[in-house]
Protein backbone atom coordinates (compact mmCIF):
# COMPACT_ATOMS: atom_id res chain seq x y z
CA UNK A 1 0.00 0.00 0.00
CA UNK A 2 1.27 3.48 -0.90
CA UNK A 3 0.35 6.43 1.33
CA UNK A 4 1.36 9.90 0.10
CA UNK A 5 -0.63 13.11 -0.24
CA UNK A 6 0.95 14.12 -3.57
CA UNK A 7 -1.11 12.39 -6.30
CA UNK A 8 1.62 12.37 -8.96
CA UNK A 9 4.25 11.07 -6.55
CA UNK A 10 1.84 8.45 -5.19
CA UNK A 11 0.96 7.28 -8.69
CA UNK A 12 4.61 7.16 -9.70
CA UNK A 13 5.61 5.06 -6.70
CA UNK A 14 2.71 2.68 -7.27
CA UNK A 15 3.62 2.36 -10.95
CA UNK A 16 7.27 1.58 -10.13
CA UNK A 17 6.17 -1.10 -7.66
CA UNK A 18 3.79 -2.74 -10.13
CA UNK A 19 6.40 -2.69 -12.91
CA UNK A 20 8.84 -4.38 -10.50
CA UNK A 21 6.33 -7.19 -9.94
CA UNK A 22 4.76 -6.12 -6.66
CA UNK A 23 1.01 -6.11 -6.00
CA UNK A 24 -0.21 -2.67 -4.94
CA UNK A 25 -3.42 -3.38 -3.02
CA UNK A 26 -4.31 0.26 -2.28
CA UNK A 27 -3.17 3.88 -2.48
CA UNK A 28 -4.34 6.87 -0.47
CA UNK A 29 -3.29 10.38 0.51
CA UNK A 30 -4.72 10.46 4.03
CA UNK A 31 -3.53 8.85 7.24
CA UNK A 32 -6.91 7.95 8.71
CA UNK A 33 -8.03 6.37 5.48
CA UNK A 34 -4.75 4.44 5.31
CA UNK A 35 -5.45 2.92 8.71
CA UNK A 36 -8.97 1.91 7.68
CA UNK A 37 -7.75 0.43 4.40
CA UNK A 38 -4.94 -1.45 6.13
CA UNK A 39 -7.37 -3.38 8.29
CA UNK A 40 -9.29 -4.53 5.19
CA UNK A 41 -6.60 -4.86 2.51
CA UNK A 42 -3.94 -6.31 4.86
CA UNK A 43 -0.86 -5.19 2.91
CA UNK A 44 2.46 -6.81 3.75
CA UNK A 45 4.39 -3.54 3.32
CA UNK A 46 3.16 0.06 3.58
CA UNK A 47 5.20 2.78 1.87
CA UNK A 48 4.33 5.82 3.99
CA UNK A 49 5.07 9.52 3.65
CA UNK A 50 6.14 11.28 6.84
CA UNK A 51 3.99 14.39 6.30
CA UNK A 52 0.28 13.88 5.65
CA UNK A 53 -2.49 16.52 5.78
CA UNK A 54 -4.60 14.92 8.50
CA UNK A 55 -2.09 13.04 10.67
CA UNK A 56 1.66 12.82 11.09
CA UNK A 57 3.35 9.78 9.65
CA UNK A 58 4.40 8.78 13.14
CA UNK A 59 0.76 8.70 14.26
CA UNK A 60 -0.18 6.72 11.17
CA UNK A 61 2.48 4.09 11.96
CA UNK A 62 0.92 3.43 15.34
CA UNK A 63 -2.52 3.16 13.77
CA UNK A 64 -1.30 0.79 11.05
CA UNK A 65 0.36 -1.51 13.58
CA UNK A 66 -2.82 -1.54 15.66
CA UNK A 67 -4.93 -2.33 12.58
CA UNK A 68 -2.58 -5.04 11.37
CA UNK A 69 0.10 -6.20 13.82
CA UNK A 70 3.19 -7.30 11.95
CA UNK A 71 2.73 -5.00 8.95
CA UNK A 72 6.05 -3.59 7.79
CA UNK A 73 6.25 0.16 7.26
CA UNK A 74 8.83 1.82 5.01
CA UNK A 75 8.90 5.56 5.54
CA UNK A 76 9.57 7.49 2.35
CA UNK A 77 10.16 11.12 3.21
CA UNK A 78 11.68 14.31 1.86
CA UNK A 79 13.17 14.83 5.32
CA UNK A 80 16.49 13.24 6.14
CA UNK A 81 16.61 14.84 9.58
CA UNK A 82 17.92 12.47 12.20
CA UNK A 83 15.08 13.22 14.60
CA UNK A 84 12.49 12.33 11.96
CA UNK A 85 14.19 8.98 11.48
CA UNK A 86 14.34 8.34 15.20
CA UNK A 87 10.70 9.28 15.73
CA UNK A 88 9.62 6.95 12.93
CA UNK A 89 11.61 4.02 14.31
CA UNK A 90 10.34 4.60 17.83
CA UNK A 91 6.78 4.45 16.45
CA UNK A 92 7.51 1.11 14.79
CA UNK A 93 8.74 1.80 11.24
CA UNK A 94 10.73 -1.05 9.72
CA UNK A 95 12.75 1.29 7.52
CA UNK A 96 13.25 4.89 6.47
CA UNK A 97 14.31 6.16 3.04
CA UNK A 98 14.62 9.71 1.78
CA UNK A 99 12.78 10.65 -1.42
CA UNK A 100 16.04 11.61 -3.09
CA UNK A 101 16.88 7.89 -3.32
CA UNK A 102 17.02 6.42 -6.80
CA UNK A 103 14.29 4.08 -8.11
CA UNK A 104 16.72 1.19 -7.80
CA UNK A 105 17.47 2.07 -4.16
CA UNK A 106 13.75 2.42 -3.45
CA UNK A 107 12.80 -0.93 -4.93
CA UNK A 108 15.68 -2.60 -3.10
CA UNK A 109 14.49 -1.01 0.16
CA UNK A 110 10.95 -2.33 -0.43
CA UNK A 111 12.22 -5.84 -1.08
CA UNK A 112 14.42 -5.78 2.00
CA UNK A 113 11.64 -4.31 4.15
CA UNK A 114 9.34 -7.12 3.01
CA UNK A 115 11.72 -9.77 4.35
CA UNK A 116 12.29 -7.95 7.63
CA UNK A 117 15.54 -6.11 6.97
CA UNK A 118 15.93 -2.81 8.80
CA UNK A 119 16.65 -0.32 5.99
CA UNK A 120 17.57 3.16 7.19
CA UNK A 121 19.13 6.38 6.03
CA UNK A 122 22.83 6.54 7.01
CA UNK A 123 22.23 8.93 9.93
CA UNK A 124 20.63 6.18 11.95
CA UNK A 125 23.35 3.64 11.29
CA UNK A 126 25.82 5.81 13.21
CA UNK A 127 23.59 5.72 16.27
CA UNK A 128 23.28 1.96 16.08
CA UNK A 129 27.03 1.58 15.68
CA UNK A 130 27.52 3.64 18.82
CA UNK A 131 25.27 1.29 20.74
CA UNK A 132 27.07 -1.78 19.41
CA UNK A 133 30.36 -0.32 20.60
CA UNK A 134 28.86 0.32 24.02
CA UNK A 135 27.55 -3.24 24.26
CA UNK A 136 30.95 -4.60 23.30
CA UNK A 137 32.85 -2.48 25.82
CA UNK A 138 34.17 -3.83 29.12
CA UNK A 139 31.42 -3.84 31.78
CA UNK A 140 31.55 -1.31 34.57
CA UNK A 141 31.20 -2.43 38.21
CA UNK A 142 27.62 -3.41 38.91
CA UNK A 143 26.72 -3.43 35.21
CA UNK A 144 25.09 -6.78 34.39
CA UNK A 145 24.03 -5.95 30.86
CA UNK A 146 24.78 -8.63 28.26
CA UNK A 147 27.98 -8.19 26.29
CA UNK A 148 28.63 -8.95 22.67
CA UNK A 149 31.59 -10.95 21.42
CA UNK A 150 34.01 -9.38 18.93
CA UNK A 151 32.48 -11.37 16.08
CA UNK A 152 28.92 -10.46 17.07
CA UNK A 153 29.95 -6.81 17.18
CA UNK A 154 31.61 -7.07 13.78
CA UNK A 155 28.53 -8.67 12.21
CA UNK A 156 26.14 -6.17 13.76
CA UNK A 157 28.20 -3.19 12.69
CA UNK A 158 27.68 -4.37 9.12
CA UNK A 159 23.97 -4.90 9.77
CA UNK A 160 23.82 -1.31 11.01
CA UNK A 161 25.48 -0.13 7.80
CA UNK A 162 22.61 -1.67 5.85
CA UNK A 163 24.30 -4.81 4.51
CA UNK A 164 22.20 -7.91 3.97
CA UNK A 165 23.12 -11.25 5.55
CA UNK A 166 24.44 -12.42 2.19
CA UNK A 167 26.66 -9.36 1.79
CA UNK A 168 27.97 -9.72 5.34
CA UNK A 169 28.76 -13.38 4.77
CA UNK A 170 30.72 -12.54 1.62
CA UNK A 171 32.65 -9.73 3.29
CA UNK A 172 33.63 -11.75 6.36
CA UNK A 173 34.12 -15.08 4.61
CA UNK A 174 31.34 -16.70 6.63
CA UNK A 175 28.34 -18.77 5.65
CA UNK A 176 24.90 -17.18 5.46
CA UNK A 177 23.82 -19.45 8.32
CA UNK A 178 26.72 -18.37 10.53
CA UNK A 179 25.82 -14.71 10.07
CA UNK A 180 22.20 -15.48 10.97
CA UNK A 181 23.37 -17.34 14.07
CA UNK A 182 25.48 -14.40 15.25
CA UNK A 183 22.53 -12.03 14.88
CA UNK A 184 20.17 -14.45 16.62
CA UNK A 185 22.62 -14.94 19.50
CA UNK A 186 22.80 -11.18 19.99
CA UNK A 187 19.02 -10.82 19.89
CA UNK A 188 18.80 -13.57 22.48
CA UNK A 189 21.24 -11.80 24.78
CA UNK A 190 19.18 -8.63 24.55
CA UNK A 191 15.86 -10.50 24.74
CA UNK A 192 14.74 -8.98 21.44
CA UNK A 193 12.91 -10.66 18.57
CA UNK A 194 14.26 -9.08 15.38
CA UNK A 195 16.68 -6.58 13.95
CA UNK A 196 14.14 -3.80 13.97
CA UNK A 197 13.70 -4.22 17.73
CA UNK A 198 17.47 -4.23 18.08
CA UNK A 199 17.61 -0.86 16.33
CA UNK A 200 14.89 0.50 18.59
CA UNK A 201 16.81 -0.80 21.61
CA UNK A 202 19.81 1.30 20.58
CA UNK A 203 17.64 4.41 20.40
CA UNK A 204 15.89 3.70 23.70
CA UNK A 205 19.29 3.58 25.42
CA UNK A 206 19.60 7.33 24.94
CA UNK A 207 21.51 7.50 21.68
CA UNK A 208 19.10 10.09 20.36
CA UNK A 209 19.90 12.50 23.17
Amino acid sequence: MVVDDHPMWRAGVARDLVEAGHDVVATTGEGRQAIRICAAARPHVVVLDLQLPDMSGVEVISGLLAAQPGVRVLMLSASGEQQSVLDAVKAGATGYLVKSASPVEFLDAVRRTAVGDAVFTPGLAGLVLGEYRRLAAAPEPGDDRPRLTDRETEVLRLVAKGLSYKQIAQRLGLSHRTVQNHVQNTLGKLQLHNRVELTRYAIEQGLDG
